[in-house]
């Protein structure tokens, strides 16, 4: 089973990082820093004639990503109820790279893929980042892709989230969960 963590924090070593780190401890993975890569937003153009227009950055490697994982993890801190920024960019353009022509495959391999979300917050993320959950769920059920397990958890400084127990829990079951199917 092949495992993708999507880190949408701005940060190194980021609260968000770290249960991403608990969760996939002791299992093959590959880790994308979306803070590293140029991604450019969308420009939705798929009403117009010609439809969307390649563009030149660093998407390609989100779109490899998804088409040779199992799983996909998307972490990332909860903004202002949220995604980061940058995963959100990176959700939005998924609209694009399901048109592209290039790879025609994508589809049909989101569908056969798994989501996981996990998600640090502050400020009662438990209760404040359900609203984040709702979004990825509603994109994944666009994208008919499987949407496994999510993580809320506590954690406003760095390292804070080694604090919260349930999250801690949560992640070794995950973990022992994605050991056992791999």
């Amino acid at each position: 089973m092949k495992i993708t963590t999507f880190i949408g924090s701005s940060r190194a070593e980021s609260n968000s990082e770290l249960l991403a780190d608990l969760v996939t401890k002791e299992i093959k993975h590959r880790k994308l820093y979306l803070r590293d890569l140029a991604i450019q937003p969308i420009h939705d153009l798929r009403h117009k004639e010609g439809g969307f227009q390649p563009v030149e950055d660093e998407y390609d490697t989100i779109i490899h990503a998804f088409l040779e994982s199992d799983v996909l993890i998307f972490s990332t801190p909860i903004y202002w109820y949220s995604m980061s920024g940058s995963m959100k960019i990176m959700i939005d353009r998924l609209s694009q790279a399901i048109r592209d022509e290039r790879f025609p495959q994508l589809t049909e391999r989101i569908q056969s893929s798994e989501a996981i979300v996990l998600a640090v917050g502050g400020d009662e993320p438990k209760i404040k980042g359900l609203p984040l959950i709702q979004q990825f769920r509603y994109t994944f059920d666009f994208l008919k892709l499987p949407f496994s397990a999510y993580i809320l958890g506590e954690g406003n400084r760095p390292g804070d989230i080694l604090q919260d127990r349930e999250a801690l829990m949560q992640a070794d079951l995950l973990n022992q969960r994605l050991k056992g199917a791999n």
